[in-house]
């Protein structure tokens, strides 16, 4: 069963891909400026403006959310990002200057193809121009040189990939983009089945050190504060567990966002239930769709 795909108004994603480098990055866009938060849960993250969405902090509202390729390198195409925002006009104004906020986090895909290949300013920029309310799944954008089920060994791994999904809480939409690229199998939770299964790994295997992650974005049309954002990427995560298994290990850096447009009211505990499940579904959806 194919997932619904839907994204709320305003909400569009895009990607950059190298195929002969094996890497990519994707930039999920929301000029006009939303609420953001983000739970960071796996040991091993690379990331980007996280601390500026913790509930205490003075920026609230976000503009997009890179999702890269390249290890830490890859956090050059948010400046790319940026730029893409700053011609538009957007971003948080201090006096005349409007500086386009674009937390970030990385998959690490150096060892899928050329080490030296890696997304960069121009690159981020290139995927905000592809943006689009119908992105394309798989083996695209930072998903392209992604890989799962790495806990059994190299020789195990199956391609990981981008997938999205949606459903409704309420009369509101929840929508979740997801980089599948951890450590652990991956189990699609509707159908009951192992997509990408671990059937070396005994418990005591090396889970692959550095070579890992699972991070996306849940994106929802929902009227949240910034606490209730964080909450919703701290729930979200229980649909990455679903999928991956295990997840958040300390070879993971597991990240999820959550961006709220406020458009719609909802409630907030069926949009944190919701949002778990998309996760889980996106995560199955892109799997399965880089394996085609």
């Amino acid at each position: 069963m194919t997932p619904s795909a839907e994204l709320p108004e305003g909400v569009t994603v895009g990607h950059w891909t190298d195929e002969k480098g094996r890497t990519g990055c994707t930039v999920v866009l929301a000029p006009d400026g939303v609420v953001g938060g983000v739970d960071v849960r796996g040991a091993a993250p690379g990331t980007r403006e996280t601390d500026l969405l913790r509930p205490a902090m003075l920026v609230e509202r976000v503009h997009a959310v890179l999702l890269t390729g390249g290890s830490a390198f890859g956090l050059d195409a948010a400046g790319g990002v940026m730029r893409f925002l700053e011609e538009r006009g957007k971003g948080f104004a201090i006096g005349p200057v409007r500086v386009p906020i674009v937390p970030a986090a990385v998959i690490f895909d150096l060892l899928a193809g050329d080490p030296h290949a890696r997304p960069g300013a121009e690159d981020g920029y290139a995927a905000c121009v592809a943006a689009t309310r119908e992105p394309a799944q798989g083996a695209v954008g930072a998903g392209t040189g992604a890989t799962v089920a790495k806990g059994g060994g190299r020789n195990e791994a199956r391609p990981g990939g981008v997938g999205v999904a949606s459903a409704r809480a309420g009369p509101g939409l929840v929508s979740a983009v997801m980089i599948a690229n951890g450590a652990g199998g991956v189990w699609d939770d509707e159908t009951h089945e192992w997509i990408a299964p671990l059937s070396q790994w005994d418990g005591a295997s090396n889970l692959f050190p550095g070579a890992n992650t699972t991070i996306g974005v849940v994106v929802t049309d929902a009227k949240l504060t910034k606490n209730e954002a964080n909450r919703v990427a701290t729930v979200a995560h229980d649909g990455l567990a679903r999928a991956v298994r295990p997840a958040h290990t300390m070879y993971d850096g597991d990240t999820i966002f959550c961006l709220a447009t406020g458009k719609v009211d909802a409630p907030r505990d069926a949009v944190e239930a919701v949002a778990a499940l998309v996760v889980a579904r996106a995560i199955a959806a892109g799997v399965r769709a880089a394996q085609r």
